[in-house]
């Protein structure tokens, strides 16, 4: 019967041997698996990470590693980065997924390292793969072993930290962004896939000029993309003794109905949505639009983004345009009666407008200095003259040009100014209309 795990680690006078990183592969092996790099120097792209004088390789230099947590993208070298790291760093390397761990998978891997800790000279890295999938309580169980050492946690994520993981958890680690693999990266892991004759295509296809920029723009910086799509690309060729060309056609049968990349709440969701506010801010109607159908295209929710037109048509749009409101809400009410994908016409028209509206931020710029003022201010009584109880309330109806100048705010505020129109559309009319009020409501009183 096997023993512990203490019986079998015997202690050593030599470091552990540092296998390959790369797990041995079965014959049937996806080729984005097969062609996991050996070494660090092999390791394409990330060089804002890894080159001369770059924060991860002068750590790796100097043997000194802390916990990283690597944000970026899929198919931009986490997990190869990581073995790669431990193989550099001469650690025993325990790999989690945290899609399939919970506590006690993570306990499990704490007490190996542990009794590593006591028998080899080696630190032991904990690779958590999707590591924002743990929960809070997960989260926190790594906390006093990262704190002591006792592993160096090795996490990655395609989710933005600041928003997946413990505030508790961060400050333990540094956070290494990665980047999607450039073009040029992208070709040259290609050109390895084809040519390299044990773990790739080994020279048996060629790719027509077209066929390769067609793979390198479809994967989008993702190299499991770019490999995944080769490989089922040339699978449909058929068997020959000399190289076979690979042209265009294979390719696009490969690729199929591409999928976008993107997420429901994660840094693909904020980033579009941000990137389609910003377009309608900017007046740019068509750069709206194509987000606006990027995120319907990749599966958004519709009424996520008719919320936000509704919130655009007041916030940057407001009293510039009176009508912004209303085609907001209008096109929300008529998604939700026709859907899918009629209703797109709805938001088309929306989003349109809006774009294309003067714009003015002077409806939320007056609510942030009211609210500034309630919370600066506290109970602050209104005037007596237009309390309900006080009998000489003059009507604004009775008065010439159905405006009398009072005083409305309470006295400390009397003078502020919240809402002040902008020049654009129907704002330049308000502005106008509002000046003339305050220079009558602010005259000396004149003598009998």
């Amino acid at each position: 019967m096997q023993g512990s795990l203490l019986d079998q680690l015997q202690p050593r006078k030599t470091p552990d041997p540092q296998p390959d990183p790369r797990p041995a592969h079965t014959p049937h092996a996806p080729l984005a698996e097969r062609m996991r790099p050996a070494t660090l120097e092999a390791y394409l792209g990330q060089e804002h990470l890894l080159g001369e004088g770059r924060l991860l390789r002068t750590l790796l230099q100097r043997g000194a590693l802390p916990s990283l947590i690597l944000w970026g993208p899929p198919g931009a070298g986490k997990t190869t980065l990581a073995r790669l790291i431990a193989s550099q760093h001469k650690a025993h390397l325990i790999e989690l997924s945290a899609v399939l761990a919970g506590a006690k998978e993570i306990r499990d891997a704490v007490s190996e390292a542990q009794q590593r800790r006591a028998l080899s000279p080696n630190p032991t890295l904990l690779f958590v793969d999707e590591v924002h999938r743990f929960n809070k309580a997960q989260q926190d169980l790594l906390l006093p072993h990262v704190e002591r050492g006792t592993v160096t946690l090795l996490g990655a994520t395609t989710e933005n930290p600041a928003f997946a993981l413990n505030n508790a958890l961060l400050s333990r680690c540094r956070v290494l962004r990665l980047e999607p693999l450039p073009p040029d990266a992208l070709d040259d892991l290609l050109q390895r896939a084809l040519t390299d004759a044990e773990r790739g295509l080994g020279g048996r296809v060629r790719l027509t000029h077209a066929a390769r920029k067609r793979l390198i723009e479809h994967a989008h910086g993702d190299a499991r993309v770019l490999l995944t799509t080769l490989e089922v690309a040339a699978l449909q060729l058929p068997p020959r003794d000399e190289p076979a060309e690979l042209d265009l056609h294979p390719i696009e049968e490969a690729i199929q109905h591409p999928t976008l990349p993107y997420d429901r709440d994660g840094e693909h969701h904020f980033n579009y949505a941000s990137a389609l506010i910003k377009s309608l801010r900017g007046s740019d109607p068509d750069a709206a639009l194509y987000y606006t159908a990027r995120m319907i295209e990749s599966g958004e929710d519709p009424l996520f983004i008719l919320r936000r037109l509704v919130i655009f048509a007041s916030e940057d749009v407001g009293n510039a345009d009176p009508t912004a409101l209303q085609v907001a809400v209008n096109a929300t009410a008529a998604f939700q009666l026709v859907g899918l994908p009629e209703g797109t016409l709805a938001i088309t028209q929306a989003v349109t407008y809006l774009a294309t509206a003067p714009k003015s931020h002077a409806v939320i710029q007056a609510w942030k200095l009211a609210q500034r003022d309630v919370r600066e201010h506290g109970h602050l009584p209104p005037p007596p003259h237009i309390t309900h109880r006080h009998a000489d309330y003059q009507n604004p109806h009775l008065a010439p040009g159905h405006y009398a100048p009072l005083h409305y705010l309470p006295q400390p505020l009397r003078g502020q100014r919240y809402y002040q129109p902008s020049d654009q559309g129907h704002e330049a009319t308000l502005q106008r209309r509002l000046q003339t009020w305050h220079d009558l409501r602010d005259a000396p009183p004149t003598e009998d």
